[in-house]
């Protein structure tokens, strides 16, 4: 009887789901903070709206330059890091290869078997350097275009978590009223996105949701104590 074929299912986009959850962490937690603490302040909702936006779009703009600045220093990180293994590999050359015999045996290979990988590794440079950039330094090479990927993804995701909030505020005309309504929804979007964040990563949906409302929750009610008691 003919096996069956041996699928492994692995979650490869763990640098998006970072990205989304950076950003509609802040972007459902800042605008509500704001709200909130304008909301005891003034009664004007459209105030209060306007203002919302304000923050949204400066916030969707400052967290997606944030990721961009972040993906673009991974990346000249990587490539300075290469080009020095690209050097070492040929004015350090005993050294390189004795640090893949010190990785090998770590993984319990004898002498005479790290010799012949060493030895492989010699005749094909450009895979010893892949070899030394992962297992030495532990970098992975990023993608070239993750910059901008993670920059609007970023943004987006606080644009979308930003508005939930202030949906309340949209919709009813008396401000008190709509801070119960935007706490309520808040929470509740907090929960979801926590329950498909855990989905995606592997976690336990329900702890996963439990944690992002809990985390998030308290970090909205710093803030709006904060910006409450200024106001």
């Amino acid at each position: 009887m003919p096996s069956e074929p041996h699928i492994e299912k692995h979650f490869t986009a763990g640098a998006s789901v970072r990205d989304i959850v950076i950003g509609m962490s802040d972007g459902l937690t800042v605008p509500f903070a704001l709200a909130a603490g304008l909301t005891g302040a003034i009664s004007s909702t459209q105030l209060i709206v306007t203002a919302g936006f304000a923050e949204i779009a400066a916030g969707s703009i400052a967290m997606g330059l944030g990721g961009y600045l972040a993906a673009r220093g991974d990346a000249e990180h990587y490539a300075s890091e290469k080009v020095r293994e690209e050097t070492e590999i040929i004015t350090r050359a005993e050294d390189e290869a004795q640090e893949v015999r010190d990785i090998f045996l770590t993984y319990g290979l004898t002498h005479e078997e790290c010799h012949t990988v060493v030895e492989s590794l010699r005749k094909r440079p450009k895979d010893w350097v892949t070899f030394m950039m992962r297992f030495e330094l532990g970098l992975e090479e990023p993608n070239p275009h993750r910059a901008w990927k993670s920059a609007l993804t970023i943004a987006s995701a606080y644009i979308v978590g930003g508005i939930i909030p202030l949906s309340a505020y949209l919709v009813l005309p008396d401000a008190h009223s709509a801070l119960k309504v935007s706490v309520t929804v808040t929470l509740l979007a907090l929960a979801i996105f926590g329950g498909i964040k855990g989905r995606f990563t592997g976690v336990p949906v329900i702890r996963s949701a439990l944690q992002t409302t809990i985390i998030g929750g308290l970090a909205a009610a710093a803030a709006f104590a904060i910006a409450h008691w200024i106001s």
